[in-house]
């Protein structure tokens, strides 16, 4: 690959990561640990993960369970899980912290679909802004005694590299959407 080319593709791979992360924090209805990644325990004043102060797993299909390394920690987790938007109340045991997910009405799949929709839509856009960055950054190489035709497959190489991430990321978005409309 043209290095000229390397560093919009390297934009629009971070931008697809992005999104492929984004939609692992929405609830499906089912416990996935990763719902969990933006939220933050104050661990001795220093905002921490929760998989760095404690054990995630998931006993079962709709349940996540969250072992604290120390027993002190429990009401901070407690605390910052009720303060973050995942919009589960824990439960505790003294030793352990329970979230149960509740199962998903119609209503509420259809709102996530629309979330997932309205994200794809602006990583597209994202993508969109680096071809627009490269077109500009190929347009200034005439200048610099680099002929036209080169330009023109510079930028008919970026739009390919364009539509592919933007045929990906519809892909990531359809397999999401299936995913939270099935019961």
């Amino acid at each position: 690959m043209d290095e000229r080319l390397k560093v919009y593709d390297e934009k629009m791979q971070k931008a697809y990561k992005f999104l492929e992360g984004d939609y692992q924090t929405i609830r499906a209805g089912r416990a996935n640990p990763h719902v969990l990644d933006k939220v933050k325990v104050n661990y001795y004043g220093t905002p921490t993960p929760i998989q760095q102060v404690g054990n995630v797993t998931v006993p079962e299909p709709r349940m996540l369970q969250i072992a604290p390394w120390e027993k002190s920690l429990i009401k901070e987790i407690e605390k910052a899980i009720m303060a973050s938007d995942v919009g589960i109340t824990p439960s505790n045991d003294g030793a352990v912290i329970r979230l149960v997910f509740p199962e998903l009405t119609e209503e509420r799949r259809k709102d996530l679909v629309k979330e997932i929709k309205k994200k794809a839509e602006e990583g597209k856009v994202a993508i969109r802004n680096i071809r627009r960055d490269g077109n500009e950054a190929f347009k200034k190489l005439s200048k610099q005694d680099v002929s036209e035709d080169e330009i023109k497959e510079l930028q008919d190489k970026l739009q390919k590299m364009t539509d592919n991430y933007i045929k990906d990321m519809e892909k990531l978005m359809d397999e999401k959407s299936k995913e939270i409309m099935k019961v």
